[in-house]
């Protein structure tokens, strides 16, 4: 009975050590992680990657990372690494199974990097989200939208989604429309609306803006205005041009369509 208890009592000390041991490991593991992947970030090697590239390449550092220190606690528990292996084999399928949704994403992740259809910093409309790309990591891009939001959207939705990227171009057209009373001079209202886009430093020459009557019904004239302008300028066109054009027809005394209301007997 002695020397059971013995037996039993060295067993607890090698296996409590066994632990201890494995718990620090563990716990200087995710220290070193986090220091290695503050490191690698100040490397000139990852400054001058490419941002997408760069988010992409973190990603899966700290993965690779987290996957070796696994190792090393279960191999420090003393599991066989022969029984690992024969396990993670045998549970494959079910494995594989249960994570089809994240291999998917890792696999859009993946095509993501090879094809680009937006980089980090762009801004996108994708899966009835649109935002400014902050992060492509393996499995999900995040958008930080205009207002602040930040949206998480898993990188195999993305890759069957239709992407409409919005910076991918250097110049970008801004499709405006302005209307007028039917019995206006519809020659006059389009000279006055190409003074104003003349008159717009941000709107470019080439290609020159275009401006024509497109509608015309009972009461009103319709006007499409189409200037072009630099990609980070396409909201100040597109506000500053509706503006301008509004208070140009107001000034030159342009009228606006006439709201016929129908009485009822």
């Amino acid at each position: 009975m002695e020397q059971t208890l013995q037996q039993l009592q060295s067993l607890l000390v090698t296996a409590g050590g066994k632990l201890l041991l494995a718990l620090a490991v563990f716990i200087i593991g995710r220290i070193l992680i986090k220091s290695i992947l503050t490191s690698a970030g100040k490397l000139d090697i990852m400054k001058k990657m490419d941002p997408t590239v760069r988010s992409f390449m973190q990603s899966f550092i700290r993965i690779l990372l987290y996957v070796i220190l696994l190792v090393s606690i279960v191999s420090i528990l003393g599991v066989p690494m022969t029984s690992v292996v024969a396990l993670m084999a045998s549970a494959g399928v079910a494995v594989a199974m249960a994570l089809q949704g994240s291999l998917s994403n890792l696999a859009g992740g993946i095509m993501l990097m090879i094809f680009r259809p937006f980089n980090v910093g762009e801004f996108i409309s994708a899966s009835g989200a649109a935002g400014t790309v902050s992060q492509i990591t393996l499995f999900y891009t995040v958008l930080i939208t205009p207002d602040g939001r930040k949206i998480t959207i898993p990188n195999g939705t993305l890759m069957n989604a239709n992407v409409e990227n919005f910076s991918s171009e250097k110049v970008r057209r801004v499709d405006l429309k302005f209307t007028c009373d039917r019995h206006e001079d519809f020659n006059r209202v389009q000279e006055i609306i190409s003074g104003v886009l003349a008159g717009n430093e941000k709107i470019l020459k080439d290609p020159a803006p275009f401006v024509s009557l497109s509608g015309a019904t009972n009461e009103a004239l319709e006007f499409d205005v189409r200037p072009y302008c630099l990609g980070p300028d396409y909201w100040d066109v597109y506000y500053g041009t509706t503006r301008a054009v509004s208070d140009a027809l107001a000034q030159a005394g342009i009228s606006t369509p006439k709201t016929r209301f129908v009485q009822e007997k």
